[in-house]
């Protein structure tokens, strides 16, 4: 393959790349921040196991742990528009989608988590007289809180990779920008490898976060 590199064509394009930079990681907060609310609230109504919500709650994890994200946000920005006869903005779907679709894995993470408490510990509360939230404030959710880290560190680094979805529905993200870039310079060896170099700067550290948290739980149950 006779190919000259030259990254020197893109430095008049780097503005485009920090602007993406800007709206993946507020993406990435974002929807972290959201989908662990929602991962919270629907990880811990299901812990009271009414039948009804229950039911409906878990439809709603399975629905979006079983479709390609790709596709729950393509549907939802394209054809739930449709349904609902309202357009939606790109950044609302994008936003919508994420958080929900990460809530889903949060709160299995925390639903498991919870209940790896011991029930002693739950018991204990009780007979301390707290009442339900404040046991679960007080005495429950900061002793979950460490065998949730290294999954959740885990689901947040993935959900930083599936931001790079939204650029299906045109949301001004990294890949969007550089798939703007390339249509600029023709130069998708480039662009793209700065992309992933990017993106690996970003994840792999975040990554070691991870592995190191879940060989602290292996030390702990050793």
């Amino acid at each position: 393959m006779n190919y000259t590199w030259d990254f020197a064509i893109l430095a008049k394009y780097s503005h485009l790349f920090w602007v993406g930079l800007g709206w993946t990681m507020a993406y990435t907060l974002g929807t972290i921040l959201l989908g662990t609310i929602i991962g919270l609230v629907v990880g811990i109504v299901r812990l009271g196991r009414p039948v009804v919500i229950d039911w409906l709650l878990i439809a709603y994890i399975e629905l979006f742990r079983c479709t390609p994200l790709l596709v729950q946000i393509i549907w939802f920005y394209y054809a739930f528009p449709v349904v609902i006869g309202v357009n939606i903005p790109a950044h609302v779907a994008a936003v919508t989608v994420l958080s929900l679709y990460g809530g889903a894995f949060y709160a299995e993470i925390i639903r498991g988590s919870i209940e790896s408490v011991p029930r002693g510990q739950w018991d204990a509360a009780r007979a301390l007289g707290l009442r339900p939230w404040r046991m679960m404030r007080l005495v429950i959710l900061p002793q979950a809180l460490k065998p949730m880290l290294a999954p959740y560190v885990n689901q947040s680094v993935t959900q930083l990779k599936n931001t790079s979805l939204v650029s299906v529905i045109a949301v001004p993200d990294l890949v969007y920008n550089a798939t703007l870039i390339n249509a600029d310079t023709y130069r998708p060896l480039e662009v793209y490898t700065i992309i992933a170099i990017i993106y690996f700067a970003i994840l792999f550290p975040a990554t070691l976060v991870g592995r190191r948290f879940e060989r602290g739980m292996s030390y702990d149950k050793a």
